[in-house]
Formats: C-alpha cells, sequence, structure tokens
C-alpha cells in the first residue's frame, strides 16, 4: 500500500555545507534541488499529498542574512519551476502565516498557489512560517469567533491548514534527530514515523522508496489489536 500522504521535515541543510567547508546557504540550494527531485518521485510512486517542513516559526532566530537568502531562494524555486508544477497537475497550498514575508515574496507564493489551484493529482504542502501548536491555537481562535460550541475531531481538523486533506500516513525526518520539531502536532497522532541519519541535501527518490517500503511492512492498528 503507497502511504496517500507522506510528511518530511527536511533536516540538515546547515550540517551538510559545514561537512563540505561551504557556506550554509549553499546547503539550503542543495536542499531545493532535493525537493524538486522528491516531488517527481512522490508523484511517481502515487503520493497524493507530500508535506515539506520548510521554514518554521523558530526559524525567524537565524541570522538575518540566511532568512533573506532563504526568501530569495523560495522566489528562485516557484519562478523555475512553477510551470513544469502545473504541467504535472500539481497543486500548491501553504501551510502557516505569511504575513511577516516580504511583499514581493508572499505576491510570488500566493501567485503560484491560485495559478495550481484547480489541479487535483498531486497536493504539495509547503510549511512556511509554521509550528504546529500556533497553527492549532489559530483554528480555536477562529471557531470561538464562529461562535462553535460543539467540538470533534472532524470540526477541528476542518479549521487547520490542512483542511480537507487526509492525516500523514508517514512521517520522515532526515539527519537522524528523533523530535517532530512542532509539526502537524494534530495530524500526526497515528503516522507511522521513519528517521533516517540520511541529510536533506542527500536525501534521493531511492531513499523516499526505502521509506516507504518500510511503511508498507508495519501493522497499522490505530489502537486496536
Amino acid at each position: 500500500m503507497i502511504p496517500g500522504h507522506v510528511a518530511i521535515i527536511m533536516d540538515g541543510n546547515g550540517r551538510w555545507a559545514k561537512k563540505k567547508s561551504l557556506p550554509r546557504i549553499f546547503g539550503h540550494k542543495q536542499g531545493v534541488k532535493t525537493i524538486k527531485e522528491i516531488v517527481k518521485a512522490a508523484n511517481d510512486i502515487g503520493v497524493k499529498v507530500l508535506s515539506l517542513y520548510a521554514f518554521s516559526t523558530e526559524n525567524w532566530k537565524r541570522p538575518q542574512s540566511e532568512i533573506k537568502s532563504l526568501f530569495s531562494l523560495i522566489r528562485q524555486f516557484i519562478r523555475k519551476e512553477l510551470r513544469e508544477l502545473n504541467d504535472l497537475g500539481v497543486k500548491l497550498r501553504i501551510l502557516g502565516d505569511l504575513s511577516k514575508f516580504p511583499e514581493n515574496v508572499k505576491f510570488e507564493i500566493k501567485d503560484a498557489c491560485i495559478i495550481t489551484s484547480q489541479n487535483t493529482k498531486f497536493e504539495l504542502n509547503i510549511a512556511l512560517n509554521y509550528g504546529a501548536r500556533q497553527e492549532i491555537i489559530r483554528a480555536f481562535e477562529i471557531m470561538t469567533k464562529q461562535g462553535i460550541k460543539k467540538l470533534t475531531e472532524e470540526v477541528v481538523s476542518s479549521f487547520l491548514y490542512t483542511c480537507g486533506q487526509p492525516d500523514p500516513d508517514l512521517l520522515i525526518r532526515t539527519s537522524g534527530e528523533l523530535r517532530v520539531s512542532n509539526f502537524l502536532l494534530w495530524q500526526i497522532a497515528y503516522s507511522e514515523i521513519y528517521v533516517t541519519d540520511k541529510l536533506w541535501p542527500d536525501f534521493t527518490k531511492d531513499d523516499l522508496k526505502i521509506a516507504i517500503v518500510a511503511f508498507q511492512k508495519r501493522r497499522r492498528r490505530f489502537g486496536g489489536l
């Protein structure tokens, strides 16, 4: 069984660059190339939704020069890959709060989401300025304003950034770290977790296939026997 929704914590860009005695931005540049390869591979394999953790709410603590470079890479990725993503039937969705982003970056992102909004073959979620606790708080704030009093899991899910999408079947983390880093905390309640020591820039389509094979060997009981 192919997981319908795969989420990935893309970790290790900085360490990849450090190992090669390069500035951190080179790790991020290589990481963007990996994104392109993994999006295509997931689409080819039959995954329907791919969620990538690109920029967390905690990443604002990084040097401003690195943050500006990341913004530039985001714009370059969209400009360079948008046509091909659209041709592949990819629908782009952003998870997170873009209000702090520069206006030109926000414009590029929102425009790409509009252009791909009618695509149905494959959904690509990119988490930008995302934090799961903040997402849950945001959902409850909206529900409070709307006067919703009867809460169910389905109701809460409908106010999350991933509304209308299935929860991740598989969560992959690169770089060997054993934590979920405030990513999709509500949605990964029953996700299978796969951790690899590979740094994100070194993660390949074959590594994705290995993770999916590992997923296929597990018994998912969802609390049952």
